[in-house]
This record gives C-alpha cells, structure tokens and sequence, in this order.
C-alpha cells in the first residue's frame, strides 16, 4: 500500500490550500461540456460536478478520516504457496 498512499498523500497536498481553484475548474468544465452538448448531458454534468466537489473538500481537509466506503487493499493474485511441511 505504500505507493497508494504516497499517490494521495501527494494529491492531498496538491488540493490542501487550492480548493477553491480547483472547484472554479470543475465548474467551468462542466460548463464547457454542457454548451458543447448543448446542455444534452447537463444532469450528468451535474451529478460529476457535485461528486468532484465533494471530494475535493474531502481530501482537502487535513486530519480527516478514511470514508466508511474506502475499499480495503486487494491481496496478490498469486500469492507463493507455503512450503510442505509434511515428515
């Protein structure tokens, strides 16, 4: 798990300071999107936007605890077997 939790400590730090930039970004990409769809996709958009902008807060705030939903670490797919240790 080291490399995951390197990866979000380094996004982490990347938010932490800059929330509102990047809220401003999402919003203007979202609305990038709906002219070019001509607002086709708009609750789509939406429903991201919101996503995105939680998240943001989430992980902008320092000292916060996991979300109850974090998926726990997977093991290896091909774990070595244990030696036989049969007389």
């Amino acid at each position: 798990m080291g490399l995951f939790d390197d990866l979000k400590g380094k996004a982490q730090g990347l938010i932490r300071g800059n929330e509102q930039a990047i809220k401003n970004g999402i919003s203007k990409a979202g609305d990038f999107v709906d002219t070019k769809t001509g607002g086709k996709y708009s609750g789509h958009v939406d429903k991201i936007q919101n996503g995105a902008s939680k998240l943001v807060d989430k992980n902008g705030t320092p000292g916060q605890a996991p979300a109850a939903g974090q998926v726990p670490p997977v093991p290896p797919v091909n774990p070595v077997p244990p030696t036989d240790r049969t007389p």
